[in-house]
């Protein structure tokens, strides 16, 4: 007997979301409708599909499997339908797209409402997370991340402002009684509010002027998740405990307002902004298509919005001083430095 669909939909779910609960929340059902939808499942097919505890659920052998054949599966009947949905005046369905914290914080807020408003037939389901993701095998739509965090052979669209900083501030409060640093040197003598990832890894804090580059790694009383828990930190800062470094767009609200005032201005450091992308296929789902048109009509002003193709052989990009770029609060990575690179603490 040949398995349902919607069973099939059912197990997907599950195993991309990792439990029954967020399944079902994604899929707009009950936990009890998938827990059953499974069971039809594995007793139509004879085997069993998942190990489940109070705390998870994992595949077996035999459900990796079928999991590993049904996404692109069920991706193409996605896609078959989004054909269809093409010829509408409107198009509709899901779109679901996996960004980066700091994306959803600084770039997403600007783009969604309108988006929506624009083509109310759609539906958006964004996932937040920071390390390298295979978008298909996630399965979403479309992924934004920044420059070498891209996936290799995909089309890389712009994606909100091109040109982005990191802002070292402090509060009014904390300098008056602490100093005002000149140098990134000064900062290895005050309380500094850190970041840390989630393999543990704590990225020292990076400048640049006229060509010079200096990495610095002050130390404080707070750490916190990149990303996740920055607010947490900008919050410490504006009541005074130290300095924080961080995007500009984030601490922007508190600069202006005067809750924080900045630091070091010439030697904060400019990197590019966020790419869209996605796989390289003729028919691309009309809910992606709309936003793809849509990043590109509205693109800050002076950007071309044109699509480029990530290749597998694709150089990496550097910076004037000749260094390897990793940029993003999700992606702060440091790679080769020059002569004129140095590092501080």
């Amino acid at each position: 007997m040949a398995a349902d669909l919607g069973d099939l939909s059912a197990f997907v779910a599950v195993l991309r979301t990792g439990g029954f609960r967020e399944g079902a929340r994604i899929s707009g059902v009950s936990a009890s409708s998938l827990s059953q939808a499974i069971r039809r499942l594995e007793a139509k097919l004879g085997v069993r599909l998942l190990n489940r505890t109070t705390r998870s659920v994992a595949p077996t052998e035999a459900g990796a499997r079928l999991f590993e054949r049904l996404v692109p599966a069920l991706n193409e009947i996605d896609a078959a339908i989004d054909v269809v949905n093409a010829s509408r005046d409107q198009p509709a369905g899901t779109l679901r797209l996996n960004v980066p914290a700091t994306v959803a914080r600084l770039v997403l807020p600007s783009i969604v409402p309108p988006f929506l408003k624009t083509f109310p037939a759609i539906r958006l389901e964004v996932t937040v997370e920071d390390g390298f993701v295979d978008i298909l095998a996630a399965g979403c739509d479309a992924g934004i991340r920044y420059d070498e965090r891209l996936e290799q052979d995909m089309i890389a669209v712009p994606i909100g402002p091109r040109v982005q900083r990191f802002a070292t501030a402090a509060s009014p409060a904390y300098l008056d009684a602490r100093g005002r640093p000149t140098h990134p040197r000064d900062l290895l003598e005050h309380a500094c509010l850190r970041g840390r990832f989630a393999s543990g890894a704590t990225p020292a804090w990076e400048f640049e002027r006229n060509g010079e580059v200096l990495r610095v790694d002050p130390t404080g009383p707070l750490t916190v998740r990149l990303g996740s828990a920055a607010d947490l930190a900008v919050d410490a800062a504006v009541a005074g405990l130290g300095i924080i470094h961080l995007f500009e767009t984030w601490l922007r609200p508190h600069l202006d307002s005067g809750a924080l005032e900045p630091i070091l201005q010439p030697w904060w450091q400019s990197f590019s902004g966020p790419f869209l992308y996605y796989p390289g296929r003729c028919h691309l789902p009309a809910p992606l298509r709309a936003f793809v048109d849509f990043i590109k009509t509205e693109r800050p002003q002076g950007t071309t919005g044109n699509e480029l193709r990530v290749c597998a052989a694709r150089s990496r990009r550097r910076s004037s001083v000749g260094r390897t770029r990793g940029v993003g609060l999700s992606d702060w990575r440091y790679g080769d430095f020059t002569k004129d690179s140095r590092s501080l603490g």
